[in-house]
């Protein structure tokens, strides 16, 4: 019984300071009642505080979009996150482009110039996907993480603390209110009191009136105190979090490096495979060819060798592919030429040669060959080679 007694009090005094808040800050926004202001300190603290947490959340989300494009991606890995749980690995764009172009490289076969470079084009591009999985990995761990660190924790208790100040500054300003009635109260008893009235009874009447009075600015100036302390204490504790901003954009500084860090690793990265790609290529900037005997365009002679097909034709994938036109006189005559491999090349079967870059072999040609092939001799080894991927030598 005692208990629910002490529970009933404690939900009416809960109940009258809310009321009490409410009537200050109404009367507040009406103009009808002062308000203490925050020292120019603590209320730039409280600005300095409200901008990270806004520029916060805006870098953190837009860092989340780069990373993953895939709006439905990132809500997945949302709910796998608030589960606790670790999200599927799922294959990226990259590695699934690349897995296409294997596959059709394959389909076309091997052996063919388009499937062959097709087939490195994906393995490159799934090279790329899996540095694209360990820059999100690293961005995630040391960059995301600390910033939604700051959202979810420093900065809920710094707003926890906030609105706590802000109760306690309205109990201080209702305290000011009340006080000030209270003696208003006072002073207005004073002067009727002392107008001298007749009558024994109106004077007793009059001392228990201005008594009470006098009690009640008493209690007024105790509740005043007590509420100026709580308020200096409040302001006190989150002022000394609000200074803590300044180590969280330490922090955040550190995490922003090792954010660029993570990202000039996958750009050099990308640049290096893409930069090993072109060279197992053969790429040319000044002779790009075809391999479907379409009609050349500009024919760029060489300086110091004579590329296997003289005329070339540009294209926009960025690829070398040569068109035997000047291989007559090598086709009619019975005699063999040098030619440098220009990128590497894995037989597809026992009646080709396997070519490995900037190797020199031997070429001929045979009655009866196809067209874009040659016999390649190499020691003791012989096999079918294609001539889109040799340059013959003077």
């Amino acid at each position: 019984m005692n208990i629910m007694d002490f529970n009933v009090k404690k939900l009416a005094a809960d109940a009258g300071t809310f009321l009490s808040r409410a009537v200050q800050f109404t009367e507040e926004k009406l103009g009808q009642a002062e308000k203490t202001e925050l020292d120019a300190h603590l209320e730039n603290l409280l600005s300095k505080a409200e901008c990270t947490k806004i520029w916060t959340e805006k870098i953190m989300k837009q860092t989340e979009v780069l990373l993953q494009p895939n709006p439905n991606a990132r809500i997945e890995e949302f709910v796998y996150e608030k589960l606790d749980r670790k999200a599927p690995s799922r294959i990226n764009n990259p590695e699934l482009l690349g897995q296409y172009m294997i596959d059709a490289g394959t389909e076309f076969g091997p052996g063919t110039a388009y499937g062959n470079a097709l087939i490195k084009c994906g393995e490159t591009q799934k090279r790329i996907g899996t540095a694209d999985r360990e820059l999100i990995q690293t961005s995630a761990l040391n960059f995301l993480t600390p910033l939604r660190n700051f959202i979810e924790g420093d900065y809920k208790t710094i707003a926890k603390e906030r609105k706590l100040l802000q109760n306690k500054r309205l109990d201080l300003d209702a305290a000011k209110t009340r006080l000030k009635k209270a003696k208003a109260a006072e002073t207005r008893a004073s002067q009727l009191n002392s107008a001298r009235l007749e009558g024994d009874n109106n004077m007793v009447n009059f001392s228990y009136m201005l008594n009470f009075l006098h009690v009640k600015w008493l209690k007024s100036e105790q509740e005043l105190r007590i509420t100026q302390s709580e308020f200096d204490r409040q302001a006190e504790i989150t002022r000394l979090l609000l200074e803590g901003i300044s180590s969280t954009h330490a922090h955040h500084l550190r995490c922003l490096n090792d954010f660029v860090e993570a990202q000039m690793t996958y750009y050099a990265q990308c640049y290096q495979y893409m930069l090993d790609l072109q060279k197992q290529l053969g790429s040319f900037p000044s002779n790009y060819h075809c391999n479907n005997n379409q009609t050349s365009v500009a024919p760029v002679p060489s300086a110091s060798s004579n590329v296997i097909g003289s005329s070339a034709l540009t294209s926009t994938s960025g690829l070398v592919m040569t068109s035997p036109s000047n291989l007559i006189d090598l086709k009619e005559c019975s005699g063999s030429r040098k030619a440098r491999v220009l990128y590497d090349y894995d037989a597809a079967n026992s009646s080709e040669l396997s070519l490995l870059a900037d190797e020199v072999i031997t070429v001929f040609s045979v009655v009866g060959m196809d067209s874009d092939w040659l016999m390649g001799e190499r020691g003791n080894q012989k096999g079918r080679v294609p001539i889109t991927y040799l340059e013959l030598l003077n």
